[in-house]
């Protein structure tokens, strides 16, 4: 596995004009052949960034405010190809998607609401309750309860009073997204937010599948690193539904929410 110019390993090598090749730090947790969410989260906002610094003007004074995924199929651990559009142009508003696509199908479309960067700092505010710091908090070994290059690649802090269907979790990665490349701000704290469908887990994953089939994150401020918190609920329901719902937040605070919905199954038997 090669690294980067600054000697990181990383999710995602660079292969061509919007290519890239998953490394084994991007394998997922149900399936060794499978890349996890959580990278492919981070890099289809990469690519996003990449579009904006290459069209005149950039980003045009907006910024993201929610940025919807959607899990179409299998997302192989294979190379893969990231398309960028505009879809609704706007000044103060626009609607920008991306599709990772495998084999010639896509797997994911995220869609990117930019909204115009005004000055709301009189009025900000959040009921939200602030997490402990990282360092406040316990290293949690979460490769324990979950297999993967992800999850080996992350380090997970847990808080003790965490429990079944309720956790509070901090997350960082030495790794970086695309080999050689920056990533904003952004697409590093997001490859960490589709994990915390694994902090606050209600059933045994050896028992019970809860995979989530899209990703949706709203934010009222831009997070900034190392850090990703999550304060994270979990229900299942009683038809084969669930939600994992949790208040984001970097170390100055909260930044806004993500939900999951999620497929509950019985893990089949031999």
């Amino acid at each position: 596995m090669s690294a980067g110019a600054d000697g990181r390993e990383s999710y995602y090598e660079r292969t061509g004009e919007g290519r890239y090749k998953p490394t084994a730090h991007a394998g997922g947790a149900w399936s060794a052949d499978e890349q996890h969410f959580s990278p492919v989260s981070g890099l289809l906002v990469h690519a996003v960034d990449r579009y904006l610094e290459g069209r005149p003007g950039g980003a045009g004074g907006l910024l993201p405010g929610r940025i919807g995924y959607d899990i179409l199929g299998r997302i192989a651990l294979d190379e893969c190809e990231v398309t960028v559009e505009s879809v609704r142009p706007g000044r103060t508003i626009e609607l920008l998607e991306a599709t990772m696509a495998i084999g010639g199908r896509a797997v994911v479309r995220a869609r990117v609401w930019m909204l115009a960067e005004l000055d709301s700092s009189a009025v900000a505010h959040s009921s939200a309750e602030p997490l402990p710091a990282p360092g406040e908090v316990p290293v949690w070994p979460m490769g324990d309860a979950w297999d993967g290059g992800y999850v080996s690649s992350i380090e997970v802090r847990r808080t003790a009073s965490s429990r079944p269907g309720r956790g509070t979790a901090w997350l960082s990665t030495p790794l970086a997204l695309v080999a050689g490349e920056e990533s904003g701000a952004l697409a590093s704290y997001l490859t960490l937010v589709d994990t915390a469908n694994g902090i606050a887990v209600l059933q045994d994953p050896a028992d019970w599948m809860f995979p989530n089939v899209d990703l949706t994150v709203h934010l009222y401020r831009q997070p900034r690193g190392p850090w990703t918190g999550l304060d994270t609920t979990v229900a299942f329901g009683p038809t084969g539904q669930g939600l994992t719902s949790s208040v984001l937040h970097d170390v100055d605070g909260p930044v806004g929410r993500a939900e999951q919905i999620l497929t509950v199954r019985p893990q089949p038997r031999p």
